[in-house]
This record gives C-alpha cells, sequence and structure tokens, in this order.
C-alpha cells in the first residue's frame, strides 16, 4: 500500500472537487474540498476545509467539516470543528473539538467512495480531452 502526500507547500482550492485516494493519504497542506480515502492522515500542518470520509482517519491538524469514519482518531494537536460519524473514536486529551459526535448505525453512511467513475463529471471536465 502506498501513500500520497500533499506537501506543506502545496494549496488545493476549488468549487466542489473532491480528492480521491485509493490507498493513504497525508495531508500536510491545505485543502479546500472533500477528502475521500482509505485511509487518511491530516499532519500537524495539514487543513481540511470539507467532509473527510475514508475507512480510518487520523487527526493532528485542522478540519472543518464532517468526518466519517469505521475509525477516527483525534491527536492532542488537532482541531476539528464539525460532526464526526464513526464506529471508533479516540480523543486525545488536548485535542480541540466543537461539533456533535454519532456512532454510525448503518456501516453505509461511513464508507467511503473510492469508485472514481460514479462521480458526476462537469461540463467542463467532459470537453477535456
Amino acid at each position: 500500500m502506498g501513500t500520497s502526500v500533499i506537501g506543506t507547500d502545496l494549496a488545493i482550492l476549488g468549487d466542489k472537487i473532491t480528492i480521491i485516494s485509493q490507498n493513504k493519504l497525508q495531508i500536510d497542506g491545505d485543502i479546500r474540498g472533500d477528502v475521500t480515502g482509505k485511509q487518511v492522515v491530516i499532519g500537524e500542518e495539514g487543513s481540511v476545509i470539507g467532509t473527510v470520509c475514508a475507512e480510518q482517519i487520523e487527526v493532528r491538524g485542522g478540519v472543518r467539516g464532517a468526518i466519517k469514519a469505521a475509525s477516527v482518531t483525534l491527536h492532542p494537536t488537532s482541531v476539528v470543528e464539525g460532526d464526526i460519524y464513526h464506529q471508533t473514536l479516540s480523543i486525545s486529551e488536548g485535542a480541540q473539538f466543537d461539533g456533535r459526535v454519532r456512532r454510525a448505525k448503518d456501516p453505509s453512511e461511513i464508507t467511503p467512495n473510492l469508485d472514481v467513475s460514479s462521480y458526476p463529471v462537469s461540463a467542463s471536465q467532459a470537453s477535456i480531452g
């Protein structure tokens, strides 16, 4: 299993964008959009404004938006503003969290959609190529 990295020098900004990783995604930069992956780690310098959905999510940086995963871990340096949907949740002492927590009754609520072809294609994307 490989790891994709969004470095500290990278910011990804857009309207209605979704970043999808089939493996592990390490976010050390800034993302304004949704993130979906198998495993997502938001580093101490990383931030996401949008929904983060994965099988496993670790937050060391910031998230403003919903977090949906079977396993969610908020480390002491994390700052989260948004709701967390989970099966298991670990919040370390020092973590900042403002939102609601809900254990998912249906696994489909927190299962990431990693099938790129199932996402809608906009008119501008359809004309490429």
